[in-house]
């Protein structure tokens, strides 16, 4: 039996997978390049998207809900990861004092990370019919 909730879960879930990856990469160019700091706070920012897109994910995706509350838990599920990232980012500014621009490139290619992670999931998926 297919179950597109569940398939939609794991294409999701392998992209936030992706996410992580890509901002670890970004961290160790950071490193190589500039130093510690800026690759912690490339990693803040990349990790801290993909902790939001995980928990979103998991919040939005799952199970079979009634339609009526459908758009209420995507509404949820997106509220709640801009709020994990905007925490973190602050935390990580306020509090451990790390440079803003990383942390802004970090977060912006875990963006595109993760949006390329779910067109390239989402096309492998309505390939293999």
């Amino acid at each position: 039996m297919h179950d597109p909730i569940a398939a939609s879960r794991r294409s999701a879930l392998r992209a936030v997978a992706m996410q992580a990856i890509v901002a670890l990469l970004v961290a160790l160019a950071f490193l190589a390049g500039d130093g510690t700091r800026p690759a912690l706070a490339a990693a803040t920012g990349g990790l801290a998207l993909a902790l939001g897109n995980g928990f979103a994910t998991l919040l939005s995706l799952r199970g079979a809900i009634p339609a009526r509350f459908a758009f209420a838990t995507l509404l949820a599920g997106t509220s709640a990861k801009w709020l994990v990232v905007f925490v973190a980012l602050g935390i990580a500014l306020r509090m451990w004092q790390l440079p803003p621009l990383p942390m802004l490139a970090g977060l912006a290619i875990g963006l595109m990370a993760w949006l390329a992670g779910l067109r390239r999931l989402g096309t492998q998926r309505a390939t293999k019919g």
